[in-house]
């Protein structure tokens, strides 16, 4: 008899140790190592043979034009770069509650108007699943649904079958392994054969992934490895908007982000940002500024809110929401050497509406817009778009996608814009639209955009 072993495995990057450690000496992560038994693979009577593959020449191999099928939601389409690819793997991981399993329910309702979609629960019922569709008003009763946890025989219940939805991948399991479903073998297995199947039966699968306290997907990082597209779903269960948010996609851009509103009717598409980026009263109050981000292939107007306060403590906070830190700290460095604007003796706060998060350089100048703002309690007119990238000398240099960013100000009907003076070439076709200004340093933005203000 064979004999078993047992081996500790990391949870979060799939390390293996002989005894079971505090520590992860792979990641240095604490209390990750979780146990597994092994059991050593029976040594085959005969050695198979393989055949060797034969490489190719780069340019012999045939270009192929990947068939997307649209889901029925708008936004979800645009996050995947134009719709769903036959044959790939979608993992969406989010908080428990946010709705995961009530947006693909309404993908799997739509696509099961013209193609046969297999709804693999692992954790509900299928009367809870067909309780979900009855409350959405969702005409389900073409898609087909089995409740099971073992993905040995998911296989078997493939026949015709197009896309089909795993949830979740924490809990199925394969009998080949003894270790329980959500431990790094079992979902590492799972998601492997998952692979397979779609990739040698052109299936497309929608896979719901758990995630940690601290928000990253749960399971080794081999899981959004195997993945072709890994969107994450986010938002406050007390709010009623969510974005989408794709993170790894083989077949569009990594950078998109959609917008949905969780209503009592399902998911709905969001296309009118106003109400979710910019704030009614914005230009009344001092400390915010809107700048145009770019998100993927779209631009969408997002307004920055900064509060400065007088810090109660030795040591100022610094306290950003949907803004680097790094970045912020950056930003305030800036400000005091080249602007001459103190904030050693102040708290910091500043935060993007909507939950929406600013990664790209073009905010840096918005940022700094919007801390001038506090800092002098002067309100920024709220017909003002700014947006730039800022140096460490105090220079404000030229972004991508200038004239893009100044067309959606313009279809949202700004009336000024200020922006990097290397970037006026592009924009200048839009001068009898809306006023450009064009500046080289953060000191020269700062004296322009409260002119008036101080005149006053």
């Amino acid at each position: 008899m064979a004999k078993t072993n047992t081996i500790f495995v990391c949870a979060e990057c799939g390390a293996t140790s002989p005894r079971w450690l505090g520590r992860c000496p792979s990641c240095g992560k604490f209390n990750t190592m979780a146990e597994e038994v092994v059991k050593p693979s029976a040594p085959s009577a005969q050695k198979t043979t393989r055949t060797q593959p034969h490489a190719r020449r780069l340019a012999d191999v045939n270009y192929e034009n990947y068939a997307r099928t649209p889901s029925g939601i708008s936004e979800f389409d645009t996050v995947l770069g134009g719709g769903i690819v036959t044959g790939s793997l979608v993992l969406l991981g989010g908080d428990p509650g946010i709705g995961k399993s009530t947006l693909l329910t309404q993908i799997a309702a739509h696509l099961s108007r013209e193609h046969k979609v297999l709804y693999y629960s692992a954790e509900e019922s299928c009367s809870q699943v067909k309780m979900r569709a009855q409350r959405l008003n969702l005409d389900c009763g073409d898609f087909l649904i089995v409740n099971q946890t073992c993905i040995d025989d998911l296989e078997a219940e493939l026949d015709g079958v197009e896309f089909c939805i795993i949830d979740s991948i924490q809990a199925v399991y394969t009998e080949e392994l003894s270790s329980s479903a959500g431990s790094v073998g079992q979902v590492r297995e799972c998601a492997t054969r998952l692979m397979r199947i779609a990739k040698s039966r052109g299936i497309t699968f929608f896979i719901v992934g758990h995630v940690t306290k601290e928000g990253a997907l749960a399971g080794p990082k081999v899981l959004e490895h195997i993945m072709d597209t890994v969107l994450y779903f986010e938002g406050e269960n007390q709010e009623n908007y969510r974005i989408l948010r794709a993170v790894k996609n083989r077949f569009g851009n990594v950078s998109e982000v959609g917008v949905f509103e969780m209503t009592g009717e399902g998911i709905i598409a969001v296309t009118d940002y106003s109400g979710i980026f910019l704030s009614e009263s914005r230009g009344q109050e001092a400390g915010c500024a809107v700048t145009p981000a770019q998100t993927g292939n779209r631009c969408m107007n997002v307004e920055i809110q900064t509060l400065v306060s007088k810090t109660s403590f030795g040591q100022p906070r610094r306290m950003p929401l949907g803004v680097d830190y790094n970045k912020l700290a950056l930003m305030l460095a800036v400000l005091e050497k080249r602007c001459s604007l103190p904030f050693y003796s102040y708290d910091v706060y500043v935060t993007a509406m909507g939950g929406i998060k600013l990664g790209e350089p073009s905010c840096d100048l918005a940022i700094c817009a919007a801390l001038a703002s506090a800092h002098t309690d002067i309100p920024i007119d709220k017909y003002t778009a700014v947006f730039g990238e800022v140096g460490l000398t105090g220079e404000v240099r030229a972004v991508s996608y200038a004239e893009k960013r100044v067309q959606e100000c313009v279809k949202m009907g700004f009336k000024r814009v200020i922006l990097p003076a290397k970037n006026m070439k592009t924009v200048a076709k839009y001068a009898d639209k809306i006023t450009i200004v064009p500046v080289l340093y953060v000191n020269t933005m700062i004296k322009t955009l409260f002119k008036n203000q101080n005149q006053s």
